[in-house]
């Protein structure tokens, strides 16, 4: 079975847009972003290739790619692809400055 790694930075990621989302928009919501975070990391481990590929020239970086949480598209999950499955590193908005988060050049 296909496994979910997660960095301390995407448990985070994940915590903040929860409590963000449950001030702003209601529990109902926040939890319903949660279930569809761990729904989408669970069809990524299963399918780790259906992400768009970055293409970094960081070499530690070269197979990161980009997905979608369910339902939730403007939030972005950044992931590298295991052979056991999937290593998440990051959660982020959309409008968020994600090229410097990750710390990352085009």
């Amino acid at each position: 079975m296909p496994r979910v790694y997660k960095r301390g930075t995407a448990e985070l990621d994940l915590e903040e847009h929860y409590l963000y989302l449950a001030e702003n928009a209601g529990a109902n919501i926040a939890d319903r972003f949660l279930g569809n975070a761990e729904a989408s990391f669970a069809d990524l481990a299963g399918q780790p290739g259906i992400g768009s590929p970055m293409h970094l020239r960081n070499s530690e970086l070269a197979s990161l790619r980009k997905w979608r949480v369910n339902d939730f598209e403007k939030f972005l999950i950044f992931y590298l692809p295991r052979p056991d499955g999937v290593f998440i590193l990051r959660v982020l908005h959309s409008a968020q400055d994600w090229w410097s988060i990750l710390g990352v050049e085009e």
